[in-house]
């Protein structure tokens, strides 16, 4: 490949640098554009532009390859742990076994939230939705840590915090499930695993000794690996736009929070049930919804099918799905809604006019199922895939503090009114 480009702008040509990334992906970097030729690109939702260079995850949508850190999210699906992902994404590297060790006993020791907290929980309405409530408190969470605020932290600083967020988040996730249903929080126990904990205090009564079955474990285990980091998403790139400022951890980590609550981002596991509500709520004819959906001048959509990214298959859909198999079938759910699920699911993996243009079922489409038959209300979704999805926001923001990377400053093409004269408003 040739080291540069150019452009041609009138008579007038500029060389840009060509890069190529360690997976063969191909770039030109325009990053001294406007200081040389006086033009800026227009690429409206950064659809083809490259912000920053990563070492975190790499995605190819078209052969349907997702890997964290160089490994195969096939292989740390069915071999590692969430939190054993988490260190990869944040550190770079798999732990020893002293290492994820320490890394799990740190974590179990900073559950605890401050007991302040619960008074936020008293202040927001009855009816509100989980993901404002969990915005909220991660960004309150520096005014319970104000060391965090400080500039030039050192590393072991940093990673305390990291630790702090990664303990709490599950314990305030947990606790606004609780809130919602107006039951008593309950709290975390050490002895538990994470994700077994986070059972503990999602599903536990204070009042009995309560043990996650090792199959929901298991399940919510993978669904947060598959969920743990994306490349450059909405939220992911908010997560670093906004750290770019400086902006502490838990406000960075809060902004990616609201940017993934969006109906387009995080919350399509929850139009996946929505829309299954709606078949079932007409009658639960799937062969007619097949019908809409393949009818281009009617206006529905079948949610959780193909992915804007994967245009073959979603690596992550094809893992889930058997993790999907085991809960329905360990648990032995009676639900109209998850029947008609299957068998919608039957007709897009069958179905020519599906196969042929790739619309198979996405992560999004089975992690709602599952979520559904775990009894988390379909609210809740969204803030799970928070949970998940932390480690990999924490990874992005560590990483654009180490690489020093300037405050994010997009540019815009000016379409609207030139020079006017301000008149008084009684002669308007």
């Amino acid at each position: 490949m040739s080291d540069k480009a150019q452009l041609h702008i009138g008579d007038q040509s500029f060389d840009l640098p060509a890069i190529e990334g360690t997976e063969g992906e191909k770039a030109i970097d325009i990053s001294k554009l406007r200081d040389q030729s006086g033009y800026v690109t227009l690429d409206v939702g950064y659809k083809n532009t490259g912000a920053t260079k990563s070492a975190i995850t790499f995605l190819d949508g078209e052969k349907g390859i997702l890997k964290y850190r160089g490994y195969p999210i096939e292989q740390l699906a069915e071999k590692s742990s969430f939190i054993e992902v988490a260190y990869l994404l944040i550190y770079g590297e798999l732990p020893s076994e002293q290492q994820l060790h320490n890394f799990e006993y740190e974590i179990s020791h900073h559950t605890l939230v401050h007991e302040d907290m619960k008074k936020f929980f008293d202040g927001f309405p009855s009816k509100s939705h989980p993901m404002g409530q969990l915005s909220s408190l991660i960004g309150a969470l520096a005014a319970f840590n104000p060391e965090s605020l400080k500039s030039g932290l050192t590393a072991d600083a940093v990673n305390l915090e990291i630790i702090k967020l990664i303990a709490k988040m599950s314990t305030i996730v947990s606790w606004i499930y609780k809130k919602s249903l107006g039951h008593p929080v309950i709290y975390p126990w050490n002895k538990y695993d994470y994700v077994t904990n986070f059972l503990h205090m999602t599903f536990g009564q204070r009042t009995e000794d309560y043990t996650p079955d090792p199959v929901v474990v298991s399940a919510m285990n993978t669904l947060l690996i598959l969920h743990a980091d994306h490349e450059q998403n909405c939220s992911t790139s908010t997560v670093r736009i906004v750290g770019s400022s400086d902006a502490n951890l838990y406000a960075s980590i809060s902004a990616g929070i609201s940017a993934l609550w969006g109906p387009l981002h995080g919350g399509a596991n929850q139009a996946v049930i929505e829309m299954l509500e709606q078949i079932k709520a007409d009658g639960g004819d799937t062969d007619k919804f097949i019908a809409k959906a393949k009818d281009k001048n009617d206006p529905f959509r079948l949610m959780g099918f193909g992915h804007r990214v994967y245009k073959n298959f979603d690596p992550r859909a094809k893992i889930i799905k058997k993790a999907c198999d085991d809960i329905l079938a360990k648990l032995g759910v009676q639900d109209e809604v998850l029947d008609i699920a299957k068998r919608l699911e039957e007709v897009a993996l069958q179905d020519s006019y599906f196969v042929e243009r790739k619309l198979y079922p996405n992560v999004d489409f089975y992690s709602g199922i599952i979520y559904r038959a775990l009894g988390f209300p379909t609210e809740m979704f969204t803030v799970l895939f928070a949970l998940g999805r932390l480690p990999g926001w924490i990874a992005q923001w560590k990483e654009m503090k180490e690489n020093k990377e300037p405050i994010g400053r997009p540019r815009q093409i000016y379409v609207g009114a030139t020079n006017r004269d301000y008149t008084e408003i009684n002669n308007r």
